[in-house]
């Protein structure tokens, strides 16, 4: 029996941080159910079909509904929400693997262009979108960043590192946002990129030019580019349709969830 799109764990997790329905004191069409809608969501982000061709069988309403409502619900935060109450679900159970971090970045093509693009400097200057993302030592997502493809990772590091979430884990004391070390490759291999590192109390492991030997320059890093697989899993994202940025955010941050949730089934 094949699994279904939305998962009972899944829905029971994001029916809390769900936004309430706006008022119709006109009445109107009876609304999709919010759960019929996010397996419509789910279906088009794993499957990359276009919104229009939504198949009815689904009973998820049309692909514009669907639409709306993760347009809706990126507005209101659910998204990034989500991926950081499983990341505080995970971390509660002692699963998140603090000692080593990696970080790195993957452009993928934007066809329509839109914000957060620029001109790929390894696609001969078509426009595109860069992830820059942080994982722990397991290759959960901890934070991630979009920008255009022409932005240099270095400055970057920085940034998706404050992309991180505090998570609390239910037990007294601050909450966890710093990993205790952080691997990166010669790309961000400056000084100013360690000073950043140590001023947030991170041991920096950054590869150095003409120094590092290669063949060991993936022992720690290698975790990150297969986080990057698993985003490019789901067929909505190793290529940008969405003119929007904050559409195609929130198809990134969903995809981050449900890789969030299959470390919580693999360890937990």
């Amino acid at each position: 029996m094949a699994r279904p799109l939305l998962p009972d764990d899944l829905w029971a997790t994001i029916a809390p941080l769900l936004p309430p329905h706006p008022p119709r004191p006109k009445g109107g069409r009876p609304r999709v159910d919010d759960r019929a809608a996010l397996t419509g969501i789910l279906f088009v982000l794993r499957s990359g079909i276009p919104w229009e061709m939504l198949p009815a069988e689904m009973n998820c309403g049309c692909g514009m509904s669907c639409w709306r409502r993760l347009r809706d619900w990126q507005v209101a935060g659910v998204w990034r929400r989500l991926h950081q109450v499983l990341l505080e679900r995970l971390h509660a159970a002692g699963e998140i693997d603090w000692s080593r971090a990696s970080v790195d970045s993957a452009s993928v093509s934007a066809k329509k262009g839109g914000p957060a693009t620029g001109p790929n400097p390894t696609d001969r200057g078509k426009a595109g979108t860069k992830r820059h993302l942080v994982t722990d030592a397991r290759g959960t997502p901890l934070g991630l960043v979009l920008t255009g493809a022409n932005c240099h990772d270095s400055p970057l590091m920085a940034p998706t590192l404050e992309a991180i979430p505090p998570l609390r884990s239910g037990r007294r004391g601050r909450p966890r946002q710093r990993p205790d070390k952080l691997h990166a490759d010669k790309a961000y291999d400056a000084p100013v990129r360690r000073q950043e590192c140590r001023a947030r109390g991170i041991t920096p492991r950054i590869a150095r030019r003409g120094i590092e030997r290669s063949d060991r320059l993936g022992r720690h890093r290698w975790v990150v580019e297969r986080s990057h697989a698993w985003f490019n899993r789901a067929r909505r994202l190793p290529v940008r349709y969405e003119r929007r940025a904050d559409i195609y955010e929130a198809f990134t941050f969903l995809q981050a969830s449900l890789i969030t949730l299959n470390q919580i089934k693999r360890f937990c």
